[in-house]
């Protein structure tokens, strides 16, 4: 028998991953308007016996015969009570996939994906950009009530 905190934090729990499925595919909706093709959800790489996967690889083609741009991207949805604990995780999962990728998959450009909402309240704080600069973070900020990729940071 479940006591009634228990209860509460499934619902908890149950509640934080629809989130983060609603915003994945509002991040993929978003891209796919843009003109980016989904190749990958998710992304498996591969690197000295490690499997890693990144929410998202895309592609999109830059002329008939020009060769196309590819990305990754890790998507956050930042539903947590700690925007400070979601922000390490993405950045040591970003840190760790970058690697990856230039093993793997040199080519690809790694965004990390989040809200409007949170871009505006968090990551524009002094200590979080440093952060952003010094670990050349990318970003996609997405609008999950629109559905529509706000800004790129590259």
């Amino acid at each position: 028998m479940f006591s009634g905190s228990k209860i509460a934090d499934l619902e908890d729990q149950v509640n934080s991953n629809m989130a983060k499925d609603t915003f994945h595919n509002i991040v993929r909706k978003s891209l796919e308007k843009e003109g980016w093709v989904i190749t990958d959800d998710p992304l498996e790489v591969e690197v000295g016996g490690v499997e890693m996967y990144i929410d998202l690889g895309a592609e999109r083609l830059l002329g008939a015969e020009r060769l196309g741009e590819k990305i990754a991207v890790e998507i956050k949805s930042f539903v947590s009570p700690s925007n400070l604990s979601v922000f390490h995780l993405a950045i040591g999962q970003f840190f760790n996939y970058r690697i990856a990728l230039e093993v793997q998959e040199p080519e690809r450009v790694l965004y990390l994906a989040v809200p409007l909402g949170t871009y505006r309240d968090f990551f524009r704080k002094q200590f979080i950009q440093l952060v952003i600069q010094r670990s050349q973070l990318k970003l996609i900020v997405y609008d999950p009530v629109e559905e529509v990729i706000a800004e790129w940071k590259k």
